[in-house]
């Protein structure tokens, strides 16, 4: 007989499956972005573009589901609007910034210390105890970053400022997850994506109309294929792929499987932007999944 904590094996191959499928929605976004700034557009206007199909898809989603669903307390509310600005809105905008100069591999490696940095921002806030087996996983994540960055540094590969960015944007997401927690837990995890994501959608279609002409709308067609790609393959479908997957099996769980993201990323962007590791960059790339895994486990 299995036990309480234990998934039946047809729901385990499911949510398995799912996970699968958005970590891989989540890791082809870099990608994605590479391929569109191909044709000339900027990060704010492609990110205004995906956003836009963001809330479009979410609001389609809300309207057919209908779900009966009590209304949110103005601290709630204003939680949303604060957590939203700053997990999706200043957290993609310098992610798309770095990626106009930082490679899609190095991208998605520096945003995967996010688990790291969320542990050190809350001992730092809430007081939470840091183990030393969780501070000799810390170690070794910083050590394999600095392994996978160092190579393109020394050799002066990587833009200085678009890595920046990059570390910037993983900073605003360690902040909003752990920040987020309790308003997860009063207003529901899939409700407050949502919120937080529409949010953020209006935010950037409003920046997009104050720091660009209108024109600036009209780019190449594949601009907009890979827009409508990224809002939907990219952002949409993961987050409700791994709703229904955590439903399944808990979210340490789907977590674990979501860890294969980085590597995806690096598969897909050497097969499809030619982007190449040495081998001291993936001894590096292993050190930190390695260590963002320990992190996992010791929390």
């Amino acid at each position: 007989m299995m036990s309480a904590t234990s998934p039946d094996p047809a729901a385990l191959r499911t949510a398995t499956v799912l996970a699968l499928l958005s970590a891989t929605g989540f890791a082809a976004k870099a990608v994605f972005v590479k391929l569109a700034y191909r044709h000339g557009v900027d990060a704010v206007t492609l990110l205004a573009l995906r956003l836009a199909g963001v809330l479009l898809i979410v609001g389609l989603v809300r309207s057919w589901r209908r779900a009966s669903e009590s209304p949110l307390a103005w601290r709630d509310w204003g939680a949303v609007l604060g957590l939203g600005l700053l997990g999706y809105y200043l957290a993609s905008i310098f992610d798309f910034t770095g990626l106009m100069t930082v490679s899609a591999s190095i991208e998605r490696l520096v945003l995967y210390l996010y688990p790291t940095l969320t542990v050190l921002l809350s001992a730092w806030c809430f007081g939470h105890a840091i183990t030393g087996r969780m501070k000799a996983a810390l170690l070794l994540t910083y050590v394999g970053i600095a392994l996978v960055v160092g190579v393109d540094l020394a050799q002066a590969r990587v833009d200085v400022a678009g890595l920046a960015w990059i570390v910037a944007s993983t900073v605003a997401f360690a902040f909003y997850l752990t920040f987020s927690p309790p308003v997860i837990a009063r207003v529901g995890a899939l409700r407050f994506t949502e919120l937080a994501l529409a949010v953020a959608a209006i935010a950037m279609l409003l920046h997009f109309v104050a720091t660009r002409p209108l024109a600036a709308l009209v780019q190449p067609w594949p601009v907009y294929g890979w827009a409508a790609v990224m809002a939907l393959v990219s952002t949409v479908l993961p987050v409700y792929l791994m709703n229904m997957a955590v439903q399944r099996i808990g979210a340490g769980r789907a977590a674990v499987i979501g860890s294969v993201g980085p590597v995806l990323t690096i598969v897909m962007s050497m097969g499809v932007l030619g982007e190449v590791l040495t081998p001291l960059q993936w001894l590096g790339a292993l050190v930190v999944l390695a260590g963002v895994a320990l992190v996992g486990r010791s929390k």
